[in-house]
């Protein structure tokens, strides 16, 4: 229990690949669910510069739009997070750009909330829904209250 639910959800957090690799090696559940972050992958896109373990993750057959955790996804995370890389890499493994959950309703708003505007315009390039609605209403009035 608590905020990292796993040995894989904490390794994949703090990013150490040997380590990660070394769980999934052993039988850990990739797509395991429970704490603060969800998952390892929603654990990994919560942390700049994960890259080489979301990677591995996504290769040991993570699901790319799993729901859970405070960012509902590990799109919005990343998003959140303003890990260009990290957003590429989800949107290209598959992940829903438009996926529902989480604290911000969507990655659109979360890139929005923190001002990442290299983010924003991929996940805009990527068909975010620029009038979708959340939590926190568009992603234009999230900007605007948080810059």
């Amino acid at each position: 229990g608590g905020d990292l639910d796993s040995a894989l959800q904490a390794a994949s957090r703090r990013g150490t690949v040997a380590m990660v690799q070394m769980l999934l090696d052993a039988g850990a559940e990739v797509n395991a669910q429970g704490g603060f972050h969800g998952n390892a992958l929603h654990a990994a896109a919560s942390e700049p510069g994960r890259t080489e373990v979301v990677q591995i993750l996504l290769d040991a057959g993570a699901n790319v739009n799993a729901q859970g955790g405070e960012f509902g996804n590990a799109l919005q995370a990343a998003s959140f997070e303003g890990s260009q890389s990290v957003v590429k890499l989800l949107l290209d493994a598959g992940a829903d750009v438009n996926a529902q959950g989480g604290e911000f309703g969507n990655a659109l708003q979360a890139a929005s909330f923190e001002g990442s505007q290299s983010v924003v315009k991929l996940l805009l390039d990527a068909g975010a829904n620029v009038n979708a609605g959340g939590t926190l209403g568009s992603a234009l009035q999230v900007a605007s209250v948080a810059n």
